[in-house]
């Protein structure tokens, strides 16, 4: 059978999507498989998902379906977020847990990207290379990292959902049918719910699409109301009004009260509202700056800035960009000529700019923009191929050039999938002290913790918590303070005082609250802080309301000089204090004299020293902890030079060594955690398992 014949044939059609979409679900069982062979990566007989943000979503439904979460503002309605909806929906009325449809939701909606692939192929008679595209487009690196089973988050609507606006426009500029500008504009009205960090993206897509029909098509019939429906979709209003905005254009259209002239005084008003009283450019600009941000706070107090801290923000190599938009540089330079090909023969394709314009940002941006390029690319690419596959004049050959060059894109990614083995967030033992968590207290208490643990905290311990993975910024300087601060005094005093005032002040920043932030009034933080570690204090105490605990895993050791960066600050001046030293590391080899560490450093036994290559460093103190049955901790330490600032801690339970400063060594995260050495007045032990430590605090 001919590819022409294949084309005429509609049944096909059905059998490709059906097949791309089977293939997309399949690859992705193969975390399944792999994850399944873990016991800890269960819970309530079901795999966790692997992703923190996945949780706050969940929460949104948890709190829908169960009445969990009452006394946390921070929790989505089931309005706010199209996935929250959604899942509500699925959990509420198909017999699958709560934890079983947001585990598989990624892997089934993001799936769906296969369709307007194929659907696009089909417009322009190349269905075959696009059911080989969609193939490609389902599995490439970044697309698959993003919208993996467990991956929970509405990112499996980040590049899906604009494919099929892309798909509607172009059908609409192909057949000259109005028709499909007003499903592209229902689409983009709704996209907001579903994703809505893609407003930006939407803005340009549309201002492509509205640029081209006018400059091309202005004199077809169908321009204007394609043009008067997609400027309707992007007026600044509320997504369910963008819908009515839609539905009322489109049957004004219909009604046919409306000549040419009228309809093109309509697209012409619509889109002046669309562009003046619009915030796209304002909003672009902003996220943009926001993404290339490096510094601190720019007026009043000098915080530091998250974005500098998160990897995927963080600018990436040429050659991860190429792995995650085509799978390997070769596809990825291969993809971008094919691209350029299709703009100049297919112009219309010029709408799809953004998104592989996004993509390409990610060099400057962080990697996270890569996923938006993934399908245009994985479309030139094979699109490419064709092209070359037509100069080929034997019919089984041409098939045979095409269907193995794909199979070669393809085979990166699908290695990339079988080595692609993340673990789910939490573990089971960890679940488990939430869940004991969750027993202790009621749902107005509050737990201080990282903010990478804030979303898992609601969802399994059914608590609150100051910040989280959306709500940070400044008060992530309040809570480095606390868990980093060698005084445990103020560390307990400070919990107090912030939990009451995020109460008190109706939820408004902690640190812009208690600091006065930016006022003529603005108290000096560095007097503050130490005014709160005097065992007497002028400053306020606000009266107990609920319980708090702190929260302290093991996990946090690798990430805890990061949490110190957010206090180790002059929020007066900007001024960084100076880098502490927190270097967790494994014994390589035991000598008779020497101690071998895996990151290169030595321990000379006779002399007491750490041997940073030529560089000699006294050892103030070497401490060993370890629990003992009954959850008491067992240390030992020797004194070794009294004048020194470096210390060598030995948590045996783990076969780990810390090398660390005298501040860090005092920090109420070591104390507390590695030492279990809390001051009864203050902190009162609720958990003590290897894995995690919860104390309450008694002020």
């Amino acid at each position: 059978m001919t590819v022409e014949k294949i084309e005429n044939e509609s049944r096909y059609l059905w059998a490709y999507i059906v097949a791309a979409y089977l293939f997309s679900i399949a690859m992705r069982y193969i975390w399944v498989q792999w994850a399944g062979q873990h016991p800890e990566f269960f819970w309530n007989g079901q795999l966790m998902i692997n992703t923190n943000d996945g949780y706050f979503f969940a929460s949104g439904a948890q709190k829908e379906l169960y009445g969990t979460l009452g006394h946390n503002p921070r929790v989505p309605g089931i309005f706010e977020f199209g996935v929250v909806y959604l899942t509500y929906l699925a959990a509420k009325f198909l017999p699958f847990s709560l934890d079983t449809v947001i585990l598989y939701m990624p892997s089934v909606v993001a799936s769906l990207v296969v369709i307007p692939v194929i659907l696009i192929g089909r417009l322009y008679r190349m269905t075959f290379p696009a059911f080989l595209a969609a193939l490609l487009a389902a599995i490439v690196w970044s697309y698959y990292n993003r919208t993996m089973t467990g991956y929970y988050d509405t990112d499996m609507f980040s590049a899906m959902a604009p494919m099929f606006i892309v798909y509607f426009m172009l059908a609409a500029i192909k057949t000259h049918k109005s028709r499909y500008a007003f499903f592209a504009a229902l689409a983009l009205a709704l996209y907001p719910f579903l994703y809505d960090q893609g407003k930006a993206m939407m803005f340009a897509i549309s201002l492509l699409y509205i640029g081209y029909v006018w400059l091309f098509h202005r004199k077809e019939k169908f321009a204007m109301p394609s043009i008067a429906l997609v400027a309707a979709a992007m007026l600044p209003l509320f997504w369910p009004w963008k819908i009515v905005s839609v539905l009322v254009v489109y049957a004004l259209l219909k009604s046919n009260r409306l000549d040419e002239r009228k309809q093109r005084y309509l697209a012409f008003g619509l889109t002046l509202i669309f562009l003046l009283l619009g915030d796209g450019f304002f909003f672009i600009y902003t996220k943009i700056s926001w993404y290339l941000s490096r510094n601190v706070e720019g007026s009043g107090l000098k915080f530091f800035q998250v974005i500098q801290t998160v990897r995927e923000a963080g600018q990436i190599p040429f050659e991860l960009l190429a792995k995650r938009i085509a799978g390997s540089v070769p596809g990825f330079l291969f993809a971008l000529i094919g691209y350029l090909l299709l703009l100049w023969r297919e112009r219309a394709f010029v709408i799809t700019l953004p998104l592989m314009g996004l993509g390409l940002f990610a060099l400057w941006g962080g990697l996270r923009f890569t996923v938006y390029a993934v399908p245009i690319a994985a479309i030139s690419l094979i699109y490419l191929f064709y092209v070359v596959s037509q100069y080929i004049a034997n019919e089984k050959m041409r098939i045979a050039f095409l269907v193995a060059t794909s199979i070669a894109a393809l085979y990166p990614n699908v290695v990339h999938i079988v080595d692609y083995k993340v673990p789910t967030v939490f573990d089971k033992r960890e679940v488990e002290v939430l869940d004991r968590l969750k027993k202790v207290g009621s749902e107005k208490d509050y737990v201080i913790a990282w903010w990478d643990y804030g979303y898992p905290i609601w969802y399994y311990a059914d608590k609150n918590t100051l910040i989280d993975g959306g709500k940070h910024e400044h008060d992530n300087f309040i809570v480095s303070e606390i868990l980093t601060t060698d005084s445990q005094l103020e560390a307990a005093r400070l919990s107090r005082i912030a939990v009451e005032t995020y109460i008190q002040s109706n939820y408004a920043i902690v640190a812009d609250t208690i600091f006065k932030n930016g006022r003529p009034d603005q108290i000096d933080p560095n007097e503050y802080l130490q005014d709160l570690k005097a065992p007497t204090t002028k400053i306020d105490i606000p009266k107990k309301s609920r319980e708090i605990y702190i929260y302290l895993p093991w996990r946090m050791n690798a990430i805890y000089p990061t949490v110190r960066v957010f206090s180790n600050i002059d929020l007066l001046t900007g001024e960084r204090g100076e880098k502490p030293l927190f270097l967790a590391t494994r014994l390589a080899k035991n000598e008779k004299d020497t101690m071998r560490f895996g990151n290169g450093v030595l321990l000379k036994k006779s002399e007491g020293v750490l041997m940073f290559g030529n560089r000699k460093i006294p050892i103030k103190s070497f401490v060993t902890s370890q629990l003992r049955p009954d959850g008491t901790m067992d240390v030992k330490a020797q004194n070794l030079y009294a004048e020194s600032d470096v210390s060598v801690l030995f948590a045996k339970d783990y076969g780990t060594f810390f090398i660390l400063d005298e501040r860090m060594l005092k920090s109420l995260y070591v104390q507390l955690f590695f030492l279990q050495n809390y001051n009864p007045e203050l902190f009162e032990p609720v958990v003590l398992t290897p894995w995690t430590k919860i104390y309450r605090v008694l002020l």
